[in-house]
């Protein structure tokens, strides 16, 4: 049990019995009344983000989550399969676990969350930045730019469409931010 001036980022709560994780929060003290907490919560399951007030003070129930390396082997009709680095254990999981699963090639390697007492897998996170081959793309006119930042679609060998500068070509690689799902730079080779 801890009480909301424990509050950090990342920290796992359970809160309307429902596992969430702090985005954000700021301790406010107003010059007159109660101190309170305001909170930017995500919700593990869902992914919903959603923002909440406590007094300062309130007790609540901190989740102890675990972060483990997994390898991402393959999909097939039973979800994503993954291999722990160190024990080598197989386990299949919901695409839907996955913020940009699309993203993923077979071999990297992500971070799973666990659920430490029930040992339930909780979300799947892709490193910020991955390394991905441009299959399919148009090629970008001279002159065809109206501002500095002129983009166009480029499908990657994952299958995924990112938005990328128009210099960009078929056969580049490109490094993705895997968070916004931006164009991040041309990786040299």
């Amino acid at each position: 049990m801890a009480t909301t001036a424990d509050f950090k980022n990342g920290l796992c709560i359970e809160w309307n019995d429902q596992l969430w994780t702090v985005v954000q929060f700021l301790h406010v003290k107003p010059g007159k009344g109660a101190a309170f907490v305001r909170t930017k919560l995500k919700n593990l399951k869902t992914g919903r983000t959603v923002e909440n007030t406590f007094n300062a003070g309130v007790k609540i129930d901190v989740v102890r989550i675990e972060r483990r390396p997994y390898q991402y082997l393959y999909k097939d009709d039973m979800g994503c399969n993954f291999m722990h680095m160190e024990t080598f254990e197989q386990i299949s999981l919901n695409p839907d676990l996955i913020e940009n699963a699309d993203l993923m090639k077979e071999g990297q390697v992500i971070e799973v969350q666990f659920h430490a007492e029930t040992e339930t897998p909780l979300t799947a996170e892709l490193p910020p930045f991955v390394e991905l081959q441009v299959t399919y793309t148009v090629p970008g006119e001279k002159g065809n730019t109206a501002s500095s930042t002129a983009l166009k679609p480029a499908t990657v060998e994952t299958g995924a469409e990112v938005m990328v500068p128009l210099f960009v070509n078929e056969g580049d690689v490109i490094k993705v931010d895997t968070r916004d799902r931006s164009y991040s730079e041309r990786v040299k080779q």
